[in-house]
């Protein structure tokens, strides 16, 4: 283990149904590096289930690059917990943090109420990939160690360092279905919210994703295609074609969006330099040319069964062009790779007329004072009603897919 681990001595806390007290301790790590790549990802998860937004090199590129650090408010405190052999047997992904940015799951008017209310919301535990909306693992067990056991002893951990670093809370986004249910039994609030993703339902082309559309969707998505494609050359790009010139063109994208959606973007520049040297094969890259000059990009990861959109941006406004890369490119590539789903970020009903249905995304929160945890636990009682009601209501109203398809 790394030499900057420190331990948790386990003890049941605040009185959550479930997390017992444990032994060993759990440990904390300021860098993944601590941890290593092949006992991190031994407890990630692979083959179909593979997700590289919890993967090592992902993070560990987040933490190199100076991304995902205490300077930036994502201090690093990942959790590991060994077995009896002295080997990793589960950790979690786990900052500190001194503000709500980059999280997509938004908190700001608790901290704002609590603080009116004389609270200190700052600094509170996030277990998150940072700056990534993608739902997966938060709680990574090594298949052979009994998971329940394992993620029962990295939540108490979790509730642990909240009290050593006098954290107001705990926050897990976007988990995986089931640790969400599992956060739920041990007594943490459960919040709900929705993405739009694409399921692919066999098709061989993309003509035979279109086929399942009205015949309004069809004609309306093969026109916005051609007028996004007249006059560019668009290509994909993965593993050794790759290079530093797309990674340079694509940053100024990047950094173009982010300037003008939120005022300082959470990537550098070196962050994609490491991302194509250790996840190569693992990018997708979908870009658009203009007389020999790059004007717009896509950044794609594949998943084990599924095709995770992350980050867009242009220095041209060409109509439908971000449906083009965005959407409609992830679409065809997925279905090339044989991928059950396309996962395209954030927010946006207007993906709902490309093919991207509502689907329901979770998080799980913890929060230590009882007068800002009863509040909390009533609003996201309702939210998560009004949620589930909002995803029936856009899928049978405005759904483009035939009856009896999609």
């Amino acid at each position: 283990m790394g030499r900057g681990a420190s331990l948790l001595r386990q003890r049941d806390l605040r009185g959550l149904p479930g997390v017992i007290a444990v032994r060993p301790a759990v440990r904390v790590h300021r860098r993944i590096a601590e941890i290593g790549r092949e006992a991190w990802d031994a407890c990630a998860p692979a083959g179909d289930a593979y997700n590289p937004f919890v993967g090592f090199d992902f993070l560990d590129a987040l933490e190199e690059a100076q991304c995902a650090v205490e300077r930036t408010g994502w201090a690093p405190h990942h959790l590991s917990v060994l077995d009896d052999d002295g080997r990793v047997a589960a950790v979690m992904p786990l900052y500190l943090k001194s503000h709500s940015q980059g999280e997509y799951v938004f908190d700001w008017n608790w901290a704002d109420a609590y603080e009116r209310a004389g609270g200190q919301y700052y600094p509170k535990l996030q277990s998150a990939s940072p700056f990534s909306p993608v739902t997966g693992p938060r709680l990574l067990v090594r298949p052979d160690v009994d998971a329940d056991a394992a993620r029962r002893v990295l939540l108490s951990g979790a509730l642990q360092l909240c009290e050593r670093t006098d954290a107001s809370s705990l926050h897990v986004t976007f988990p995986d279905e089931a640790d969400w249910r599992f956060m739920g039994e041990q007594g943490l609030l459960q919040r709900q919210d929705q993405q739009y993703h694409w399921v692919n339902r066999g098709y061989a082309t993309f003509d035979d994703f279109l086929a399942a559309l009205s015949a309004n969707r069809r004609k309306t998505i093969r026109r916005e295609r051609r007028d996004a494609q007249a006059g560019l050359d668009i290509a994909a790009f993965t593993g050794a074609d790759l290079t530093e010139e797309h990674w340079d063109a694509f940053y100024r994208f990047y950094m173009d969006t982010g300037s003008r959606k939120w005022g300082s973007p959470y990537l550098n520049r070196t962050f994609f330099s490491l991302l194509g040297e250790r996840l190569a094969d693992k990018v997708l890259l979908v870009m658009a040319q203009r007389d020999g000059r790059w004007i717009a990009g896509a950044l794609n990861l594949i998943g084990g069964d599924s095709l995770l959109g992350r980050n867009w941006g242009c220095v041209e406004d060409v109509p439908f062009l971000h449906f083009e890369l965005c959407y409609y490119q992830a679409i065809e590539h997925a279905i090339r790779l044989g991928l059950a789903r396309v996962e395209a970020g954030a927010q946006g009903q207007h993906k709902i007329a490309r093919g991207y249905l509502p689907t329901a995304v979770y998080s799980a929160h913890w929060i230590a004072d009882p007068a800002l945890r009863g509040p909390v636990a009533r609003y996201l009682e309702q939210e998560r009603e009004a949620v589930r009601r909002d995803m029936d209501e856009l899928t049978e109203e405005h759904s483009p897919f035939r009856r009896g398809e999609g």
